[in-house]
């Protein structure tokens, strides 16, 4: 069977605008808490700009062309998948808590006959 490489090239200006995109989300971040005598909207907004701004200048290069376009399928592909109804939610969560409590019944008999088999039959101890 044949293997397929897939080689990912990027320039040096692609590592470039990746690096500045981080250096600006980082920098909103950075001004959230340096505007800290400032109001929250002002502290907020210090935040969305970098964020928006990151994305937009690493939507100029190949990886975050690339990661959109990923994101983009990604949020495609959810919404192609069959969720359960509410019905059928709630149905699985009784099964799920039912069993749980059998579970924990049956390890508590299990655990009550082992104490009683070692304790009291085997070593003599009440």
């Amino acid at each position: 069977m044949a293997t397929q490489q897939i080689e990912t090239v990027t320039s040096a200006a692609d590592r470039a605008k990746v690096a500045l995109a981080i250096g600006v989300l980082v920098a909103g971040v950075v001004g959230f808490y340096w505007l800290a005598d400032q109001p929250t909207v002002i502290r907020v907004a210090s935040v969305l700009v970098g964020f928006i701004a990151g994305a937009g200048i690493a939507l100029t290069s190949g990886p975050g062309q690339r990661f959109f376009a990923f994101a983009r399928d990604s949020w495609a592909e959810t919404r192609r998948v069959v969720w359960p109804s509410r019905k059928e939610t709630t149905q699985m969560t009784l099964v799920v808590f039912a069993f749980v409590v059998i579970m924990a019944i049956f390890l508590w008999l299990v655990d009550q006959g082992l104490n009683w088999f070692l304790y009291d039959l085997l070593l003599g101890w009440k």
